[in-house]
């Protein structure tokens, strides 16, 4: 289970499945001949070459020996900081790609054909908009969610219920939402106990609501004013598909905020929400304010889950809360 849970994180990071067995390999392994690293993979030749180079280009494995004929994996901290430079970037391209999507739409077909593929929604219209696209969907909801949040009374109701009759529901929140006062207690938690699939980016670039494949819901940015005075209802056609796009982009550059509704055994509900918001990225001043507690009691907390798990630093602490089924 450890080492499946190793290769989720991996493909999160971009590491493909042969490159992701390779690396297990060599955790098991190392320092051995690649010969050896592939046979224990189940990997040869070209295949086995090329894995070996994605793990290198990633910085995640290197060589050692006189001649260099021993494969080791490195320390990850470096080759993680790339991958997630790599992955801002990527995201960064999807975002700018949305963008001029978007701007050549407009130029080309909104003003002619407003009426029929873009709705505008504005004022006390929004909330009722909102609540009607919840009870319409039938298979999925995906989301970008972040403050600004426009009130809607209501609205967590129906997003339970939602959950509750089978519609799949996913949400990459930004961090900026777990650290809004209340969210994360009022909104966050309830959903993902019923079941919601959820992650988490340092950012999203628009506040989206995409049901099933028949329209989405946009707001016009995230500014305070757009996001209360007006909302577009896009309909099927390119515009829809580069919003598929750009948020099957973030969901895959996100990182899971709760891998699992069961409760392990030993872990207290408070301490099990100090780990979620930990490895969400959450700051420490507003992971005590969520917990009720002080900075010193958050600290004492934090010592106590480390030497349980024997972890040395926080990074170490999530690897092996996430390894123990905590996360």
């Amino acid at each position: 289970m450890a080492n499946e849970k190793i290769g989720e994180a991996l493909r999160l990071l971009g590491i493909g499945p042969a490159a992701g067995r390779a690396y297990l390999a060599l955790l098991e392994r190392a320092p051995a001949p690649l010969a050896a690293v592939g046979a224990a993979a189940d990997l040869s030749g070209a295949q086995l070459t090329a894995a070996y180079g994605e793990l290198v280009d990633a910085g995640l494995a290197g060589a050692v020996g006189r001649d260099g004929d021993l494969a080791v994996p490195v320390p990850p901290a470096a080759g993680l900081e790339i991958l997630a430079r790599h992955r801002a970037a990527e995201l960064a391209e999807s975002r700018i790609a949305v963008g001029g999507a978007f701007d050549s739409f407009r130029r080309l077909r909104l003003a002619a054909h407003t009426d029929d593929l873009v709705e505008v929604v504005t004022g006390e219209a929004i909330g009722p908009r909102i609540r009607q696209a919840w009870a319409s969907a039938r298979e999925q909801i995906r989301q970008l969610e972040s403050p600004p949040y426009f009130p809607i009374p209501g609205a967590i109701d129906d997003a339970l219920a939602t959950i509750a009759r089978g519609v799949t529901q996913r949400v990459v929140y930004s961090r900026e939402s777990l650290e809004h006062p209340g969210q994360l207690a009022t909104v966050v938690e309830p959903c993902v106990e019923a079941g919601e699939q959820a992650r988490v980016l340092d950012s999203v670039p628009v506040k989206l609501v995409i049901i099933d494949e028949a329209y989405a819901l946009v707001s016009s940015s995230i500014r305070e004013s757009d996001v209360h005075d007006s909302m577009l209802v896009v309909q099927p056609c390119g515009l829809l598909s580069a919003l598929v796009a750009l948020f099957e982009q973030c969901w895959r550059g996100a990182l899971p905020f709760h891998g699992r509704t069961a409760r392990p055994a030993g872990l207290a509900p408070a301490d099990r929400r100090l780990l979620r918001l930990l490895a969400g990225g959450v700051a420490d001043d507003v992971i005590a304010r969520e917990l009720g507690v002080s900075r010193r009691t958050l600290f004492r907390r934090l010592q106590i889950l480390m030497a349980r798990l024997g972890a040395a630093n926080r990074f170490q602490l999530a690897l092996q809360a996430q390894r123990a089924g905590w996360l």
